[in-house]
């Protein structure tokens, strides 16, 4: 569901149906799928008699210090999606399942704030604790992939890159590629080993604003009584730039503090030891 206040009672974030995903992205080139839907693993079941198919998921999470996040994933079975939503209120239990369970799992979109405030404490976790960081979303600015991918070079992190796709026409614009895998197991030991490679685009506004208007439009359609609220579209432009926005802002912002310049500088990340690191800023 949408997690708009107001909104997340009528409306969803995709209307996708998961066939059709799964199709496109065939189509579009796809050795291998897996869908990472937010806090749900509903498109397992008409997907699961793929082969080469596997189901991921999108976890909201909590830091120590209060803030969100949303950490993917990757080839869980439906008694994990159980556990991940019981601990996810729990992030260093979460980790440890994970770990135990042999799960591969990585932060997305660190320098967005579509997940809120950040601490310099959840940098210091994120290199401790996350084996891989996703520097191409398809979604973001390029200009926050950028510095994603900074980091993700300074920590020795593997990348994953993924579309962030709400509407089929982003589906398998960016993905990852394992140069040589054939299978989902070897895909996955790639990536741990960090042979992972991003390809495609970032997002743009025109991007954003068109999947929203997109998802309105589905909304109306799937409910038609929402028909009466179709005046309110036209707000979604100034809406998704602000959106804009404020993540480009959010990305200058924090890799300043954490000294990511183009070329990276090579020293040690500014969190360690940084006065006041654990103090929330928006």
């Amino acid at each position: 569901m949408c997690t708009v206040p107001v909104l997340n009672r009528i409306c969803r974030e995709s209307y996708n149906p998961p066939l059709a995903v799964y199709e496109i992205l065939k189509r579009r080139g796809m050795d291998l799928v897996t869908v990472t839907d937010h806090d749900s693993i509903d498109a397992v079941e008409p997907l699961r008699s793929h082969p080469d198919f596997f189901l991921s998921e999108e976890v909201t999470c909590y830091t120590p210090s209060g803030t969100e996040l949303h950490m993917a994933v990757y080839d869980i079975q439906e008694r994990h999606h159980t556990e991940l939503e019981r601990r996810r209120f729990d992030l260093m239990s979460l980790i440890a399942y994970l770990n135990e369970q042999q799960l591969f799992f990585g932060i997305n979109h660190v320098f967005s704030s579509l997940t809120g405030s950040r601490t310099h404490g959840d940098f210091a976790l994120f290199n401790d604790h996350f084996p891989a960081f996703e520097t191409l979303n398809g979604q973001m600015p390029a200009f926050c992939n950028q510095r994603a991918a900074l980091l993700a070079e300074r920590l020795g992190k593997p990348a994953t890159g993924g579309s962030d796709a709400h509407t089929l026409a982003a589906l398998g614009s960016t993905y990852t590629e394992v140069p040589g895998a054939r299978t989902k197991s070897e895909f996955l030991d790639g990536l741990r080993r960090g042979q992972s490679r991003v390809h495609g685009e970032s997002g743009e506004y025109w991007k954003l604003t068109r999947a929203v208007l997109s998802i309105g439009r589905a909304l109306m359609r799937d409910k038609a009584w929402t028909v009466m609220l179709a005046p309110l579209l036209a707000a979604v432009p100034a809406i998704t730039l602000a959106t804009w926005l404020n993540d480009l802002a959010f990305g200058a912002k924090w890799s300043g503090r954490l000294g990511l310049q183009v070329p990276a500088p090579v020293r040690a990340p500014r969190w360690m030891g940084e006065p006041g690191g654990g103090e929330a800023t928006p």
